[in-house]
């Protein structure tokens, strides 16, 4: 029978499955127990409970163990470095956290949040943030290799991202973080060399910006997984993270003893690594918070500080506090319109001067630096307004050597011929009224200096200079300086006088005026804090909260309806016949068109209090501002422009809340993609450009480059500059179909177009300007080709010309439109776009990166370009700033020409030099005269462009046509002025 059985396959049992046979499963009851009987007496005995993923229980055991340890003085303490630490700190942030952070417990939600603040705690170290950071950068890795997978569900994969995050912000959420480590390191008895280690570490992973990346990196890949992903973190948003850090160096200088110089390097250390973070301006503003709020209690431990940092960084900290302070406290421009020698506490000058004046208090370098600030071509002293100057002067009037040595160079730099001849107007006008103020000061200090100066060489030259040139800004700025020092120095009898007509207008009395500002400065209290400002640091650092895809967060009000039964009656049947006569004479209406509103079957659901338009200006700006109810936004959004242009005719209205308006129309966003958005948007900015043509010309020059705004915004910005212009010369009704956000450009290149999302954002933008610049190349070329087919078709004898009356030529001619923007179109328009190009630019050769290199993208560039050329062209050949205007662009575009190795920007130059040489058709004389060498450079370099660039494609065409077009507008002035050319053109080869 044993036969009948055959084994198919043999097997031989080892022992080690001869023991795992006999293993037996114990009651879940029973392992519960045995959990509960382990003893935490040491911290193996915490490593070995945390390593096998304890229970609740446990793991509160376990925190409450380390808690407790690290109390008594020579108990184990898990924040100080070891390799112990190290273990517990890798098991909690790669197991527990996972486990325990989001799940709640068994007594509850209230049960969980006891259990956080002693985790919190044992992370709350070097150690325990280089974890972190390691773990969320290995997280973050694993989330890129797996977005593809489909099998998992978006949130499971982001579960682990999102714990880590939010482990993250809560570790770091207070304002003492740095504190709290800078103590704990300092109490563990180390060695210097290792609470050196220690420090540097925490500086690598804080102030580098090693953990802002990863964070970075982490919240831009939950929000490309999925939409519904809560992300955002404030860990990975550089400003809101900077901002943290700020306020931990001001709890750090706070808390720090006067005489604890090693506390107040490790400070400096971090804040130097800070401020590379390229966030500078929220860095300072929180690290600096108290002073520039007003109040004086950190004023010599801020000096202390700033005495340890190396010369460039204390420079950089005191130029952004004077950035900010004028921000906050010196709101007002100081125009001609205002009084030149307002008292202090109106502008709180008198504040900022003395804020200025502690910071640079002893300290040389500084002082060198706010000379320097004032003298200098820099962007930070141009971008400021009046008041500002005024607040730094008055801050250095304190010593009286720094100021006759601010006045010495300002006066050096205004006469020089070179400066006179190239430097941008808004900065000669700066310069000046920087001389005159100082001047003052010199004088009520001592009159003999004054007048010892207005008769040395230097300053006879410069007024001979200015009086000498042929830019009629510059000689007006001469002639006053001339005149406001000589009714200093000088008798009634031998004053300096000109006859001049500008020298009487409000502008010549306001620059005369400046010698007799004279503020003094006040105290630190004067500084009235910043009505914006949050003292809760939990509420700035907060989540973004999730888009949602509904267009109203709000829910509708539901109608409380009540019913009535009033009577019941029953109706015969006897009755039909009489009811249908009756009927019958009753009139027949149509069926009314059905409401969207009312088709909701369910009645409570009906929405009955509809936004109504808007009939006042502060109206207006809440209901832009209302990003929550989608009706009332784009009411108040499509009533913007008419509005606006009709409370600009009479009233204070519009004037009195017209920057706040453009700043609210400037930053609007498209949240809900309506079909109309850039259209009402544009429409609105231009009518408040029209509104106040002059001062919001200004603004909005300066909001391009000193706003923070996207490059889809800033190109809106000079949009709005280019087609108010016009519209103020009297071309906008040409220009009515192009402000529609349909509009587009017939000349795209396909290769070049962006995807549809970005197109919507960038193209659209740049589509009205695009359009014009096409339609005026055609303007300007067509003579010029119409002409050259003429010389072709044979000798004039042989033409036949056909003579028209007088009555149809006069018909035919266009009639004359009143161009107001000749008036404003230098000071308003011109001028303050192309003067801050210069400091600009030499700040992005500085820096390479950050938020000043967009101004500088081909895209932005060639807008500023096409915008700056219609400037020109709508203000007409007449313009009497127009030779100044010419010198100013002219340079502005010889100085672009490294930038045009993209064919966008080199389109765009070439467009200018050609609209540059159109409107200055009928003065070519003055073009041999003044500007022959940059006539003669930009001839050649053009030539060289036609021979490089090849035709054959649409884009090498029209580049060739453009440089054609130059070419032949060049050669027609060397041609005809030959003579004239040639002593500079030996001197040009």
């Amino acid at each position: 029978m044993g036969d009948l059985l055959t084994p198919l396959h043999t097997k031989a049992i080892s022992k080690s499955d001869q023991a795992e046979n006999q293993l037996r499963p114990i009651s879940r009851t029973q392992a519960k127990h045995e959990k509960q009987s382990l003893s935490l007496d040491s911290p193996e005995d915490v490593f070995e409970a945390l390593r096998l993923r304890p229970d609740p229980p446990t793991l509160s055991r376990a925190l409450r163990w380390l808690e407790s340890a690290a109390a008594q003085d020579d108990g184990f303490n898990i924040k100080k470095p070891g390799p112990k630490a190290a273990q517990i700190i890798f098991v909690l942030v790669n197991e527990i956290v996972p486990d325990y952070w989001y799940v709640p417990s068994e007594r509850g939600e209230s049960g969980r949040a006891k259990e956080k603040p002693p985790l919190k705690q044992c992370l709350s170290s070097v150690a325990g943030v280089g974890a972190i950071a390691s773990r969320l950068k290995l997280l973050v890795g694993s989330l890129k290799e797996s977005r593809n997978r489909a099998a998992v569900s978006s949130v499971n994969r982001t579960q682990p991202v999102e714990t880590i995050l939010d482990v993250t912000e809560n570790v770091l959420a207070k304002d003492d973080f740095i504190t709290t480590v800078w103590s704990d390191v300092c109490s563990f008895n180390l060695q210097s060399t290792q609470r050196f280690l220690q420090w540097r570490e925490l500086v690598s992973l804080l102030a580098s910006g090693k953990l802002l990346s990863i964070a970075s990196e982490a919240s831009h890949t939950l929000n490309d997984l999925s939409a519904s992903v809560k992300a955002g973190s404030w860990v990975g948003d550089g400003s809101q993270y900077a901002a943290w850090l700020g306020r931990n160096f001001q709890h750090m200088v706070r808390i720090l003893e006067g005489n604890d110089m090693e506390g107040r390097k490790a400070v400096s250390q971090m804040f130097s690594k800070a401020l590379t973070l390229g966030y500078t301006d929220q860095l300072v503003r929180s690290a600096f918070s108290d002073l520039i709020n007003g109040e004086n209690q950190l004023v010599k431990k801020s000096q202390k500080l700033l005495g340890i940092l190396s010369a460039h960084e204390r420079q950089m900290i005191l130029f952004t506090v004077i950035r900010i302070t004028a921000e906050q406290h010196l709101a007002s421009t100081g125009s001609p319109g205002d009084k030149p020698n307002a008292s202090p506490g109106q502008y709180s000058v008198g504040g900022v001067a003395a804020l200025i004046a502690t910071l640079v208090k002893e300290n040389p370098s500084l002082q060198e630096s706010l000379v320097g600030w004032l003298t200098a071509v820099s962007a930070d002293a141009i971008s400021q307004s009046h008041n500002t100057h005024r607040a730094v002067i008055a801050a250095l009037s304190v010593n009286k050597e720094r100021t006759t040595e601010a006045f010495q160079k300002s006066l050096d730099l205004f006469g020089d011929k070179l400066y006179i001849k190239h430097t941008p107007t808004l900065h000669q006008e700066v310069n000046t009224q920087v001389l005159l103020i100082l001047a003052g000061y010199i004088y009520r200090d001592s009159q003999a200096q004054l007048a010892e100066i207005s008769r040395s060489s230097v300053y006879l030259n410069a007024i001979s200079n200015r009086l000498a040139t042929s830019s009629l800004r510059a000689r007006f700025l001469g002639m006053v300086v001339g005149t406001a020092i000589s009714e200093l120095v000088d008798a009634k009898d031998r004053r300096m006088m000109f006859s001049a007509e500008d020298m009487n207008s409000t502008d010549g009395q306001w620059y005369r005026r400046l010698t007799d500002v004279n503020d003094a400065v006040g105290v630190i209290g004067d500084l009235k804090p910043a009505k914006a400002a949050s003292t809760n640091s939990s509420s700035r650092l907060s989540r973004r909260p999730v888009n949602s895809n509904a267009k109203s967060t709000k829910p509708p009000v539901k109608a409380q309806l009540t019913s009535k039964i009033i009577s019941i009656e029953e109706i015969d049947d006897d009755d039909d016949d009489e009811s249908e006569s009756e009927a019958e004479d009753l009139p027949l209406y149509e069926k009314p068109d059905s409401d969207p509103e009312d088709e909701d079957e369910d009645a409570t659901l009906v929405r009955r209090n509809r936004p109504t338009a808007p009939v006042y200006i502060r109206d207006l700006i809440s209901g832009l501002r209302d990003a929550e109810d989608f009706d009332r936004h784009k009411l108040a959004l499509a009533a913007a422009a008419s509005l606006i242009r009709r409370k600009a005719a009479f009233g204070t209205e519009v004037s009195e809340n017209i920057e706040q308006l453009a700043t609210v129309l400037v930053g609007l966003g498209d949240k809900w993609e309506m079909t109309d958005f850039q259209k009402m948007r544009l429409q609105g900015m231009i009518a408040v450009l029209t509104a106040e043509p002059l001062k919001m010309g200004q603004w909005f020059s300066k909001t391009f480059y000193s706003g923070d705004y996207s490059m889809g915004q800033r190109a809106s910005i000079l949009t709005t500059l280019g087609l108010g212009a016009r519209e103020l010369a009297g071309l906008g009704k040409d220009d009515a179909a192009l402000t529609g956000a349909n509009a587009t450009s017939d000349d795209q290149f396909p290769s070049k177009t962006l995807p549809a999302k970005l197109h919507q954002i960038y193209a659209l933008e740049a589509a009205p300007m695009d359009a014009l610049s096409s339609q005026l190349e055609r303007t300007m070329i067509q003579p010029m080709a119409a002409e050259a087919a003429d010389k072709l078709s044979g000798p004039n004898a042989l033409k036949i010309r056909t003579f028209s009356s007088r009555m149809a030529f006069e018909k035919r001619r266009p009639k004359p439109i009143p161009n107001a923007l000749a008036k404003i179109v230098a000071e308003g328009f011109f001028f303050p776009l192309t003067g801050r190009w210069l400091p600009q630019h030499r700040l992005i050769d500085l820096v390479a990166s950050g938020e000043n290199s967009s101004h500088t993208s081909p895209f932005l560039l060639t807008h500023l370009l096409k915008t700056l050329s219609l400037i020109l062209h709508a203000s007409g050949s007449s313009t009497l700033s127009l030779p100044q205007m010419t010198a100013e662009f002219w340079d502005l575009l010889l100085s672009l020409r490294p930038r045009a190795t993209d064919p966008s920007v080199l389109e765009a130059l070439l467009f200018a030099f050609l609209t540059l040489l159109d409107i200055n058709e009928n003065d070519q004389r003055r073009l041999a005269e003044e500007h022959a060498k940059e006539l003669l450079e930009t001839q050649q370099w053009v030539e060289a462009v036609f021979e490089r660039i090849g035709g054959g494609s649409e884009e090498g065409e029209r580049v060739r046509m453009l440089a054609a077009g130059v070419l032949v507008r060049t050669r027609q002035v060397v041609e005809k002025y030959q003579r004239m050319l040639m002593g500079d053109l030996v001197d040009f080869m």
